[in-house]
């Protein structure tokens, strides 16, 4: 089954807010508000596949007063807006609210056959789940800042002004991690997975990052999710002058926990082994086996294996050969011929 869609629905009436429920709630995750203006508030959060606003429970003129500013908002401008109203007043609102609304519907045909039409909107023909992803690998070459796609720590796609600042050359299985200082790497990683995977929309922070040569550069970067329904995918922008916010503050709703464990990245402390693991490494280099190390450095292979497990876990490695290569690329030890 397809995951749930969003749903904003606007309305004081219990009865209706009942009946809604019972017929969408396997399909939709349902949110409430009880006036327009303050449901505007939580659709710029929620950005809802449909919007249900129910005049039939809102008596004064006044209190719809603000419905243009649904349609006219960029970011909801793809939501299936539709206002439900008196069976008398059905001609009447389709003639005063057109270009508001999307369609408007009366009370005079039951409950069931509106969550009818609100199924067959967003599931059976167009969906909105990829529209805003779709408009941005459209433009994805054409930005100017480094920007990645991410699917949690994997990157699938980046532009070109992100291959010409890091100076990438082959771009398969590379992480998002591998551009992050070693210490902080299982940090980074578990706060992407759970902003892949939580509630969150954003996360504007600042950090470090690693460019070509192990040399360090501050940047502030931004994570969007490109859309609600695609599990894991994100995008993430780089902005090395350190002044620009490519989100508005307004929309979406942002992951502090992304941005603590970034900015932790900016304030890591130098890496380095310690003598004894330098010697070990270089040792294993040479094609050493555990028994001609501990003959060599006089030190038990049990102590050996202790070192190579410490070695492994403060690289954030998989195997002592990541481990290595991770050493030697950042020239953490010396391999002499």
């Amino acid at each position: 089954m397809n995951e749930k869609k969003h749903l904003l629905l606007i309305s004081t009436r219990q009865d209706l807010i009942r009946e809604i429920r019972e017929y969408l709630s396997l399909h939709f995750e349902i949110c409430e508000a009880s006036s327009v203006h303050a449901g505007y508030g939580v659709a710029t959060s929620l950005l809802p596949d449909v919007i249900i606003i129910d005049k039939t429970s809102l008596s004064s003129p006044s209190d719809i007063k603000n419905i243009s500013n649904y349609k006219s908002t960029h970011f909801l401008s793809k939501s299936w807006l539709f206002l439900y109203v008196e069976e008398k007043d059905k001609q009447e609102m389709e003639c005063e609210y057109i270009g508001m609304v999307d369609e408007v519907i009366s009370n005079g045909a039951p409950v069931s056959a509106l969550c009818e039409k609100i199924i067959n909107r967003t599931y059976i023909k167009s969906s909105l789940s990829n529209y805003w992803k779709d408009c941005f690998l459209g433009m994805f070459n054409l930005m100017a800042k480094p920007v990645v796609l991410l699917e949690g720590n994997t990157i699938l796609a980046m532009n070109d002004a992100f291959k010409k600042t890091f100076k990438v050359g082959v771009t398969e299985s590379m992480k998002l991690t591998d551009f992050v200082n070693v210490e902080n790497k299982a940090k980074v990683q578990a706060s992407l997975r759970n902003f892949s995977r939580g509630k969150h929309l954003k996360a504007v922070t600042k950090t470090s990052l690693l460019l070509q040569n192990n040399k360090i550069r501050k940047a502030k970067i931004s994570f969007s999710k490109l859309s609600k329904y695609t599990e894991d995918q994100f995008i993430m922008m780089i902005d090395f002058s350190g002044e620009e916010i490519f989100l508005n503050e307004e929309v979406g709703t942002a992951s502090s926990k992304v941005e603590e464990s970034f900015t932790c990245n900016s304030t890591h402390s130098d890496f380095s082994f310690t003598k004894r693991e330098k010697e070990i490494i270089e040792l294993l280099c040479k094609g050493y086996k555990t028994k001609e190390i501990s003959s060599t450095l006089f030190i038990s292979p049990k102590t050996i294996e202790k070192h190579r497990s410490n070695i492994i876990k403060r690289t954030k490695s998989d195997t002592i050969l990541e481990s290595i290569i991770y050493a030697i690329n950042h020239n953490l030890v010396e391999i002499n011929a």
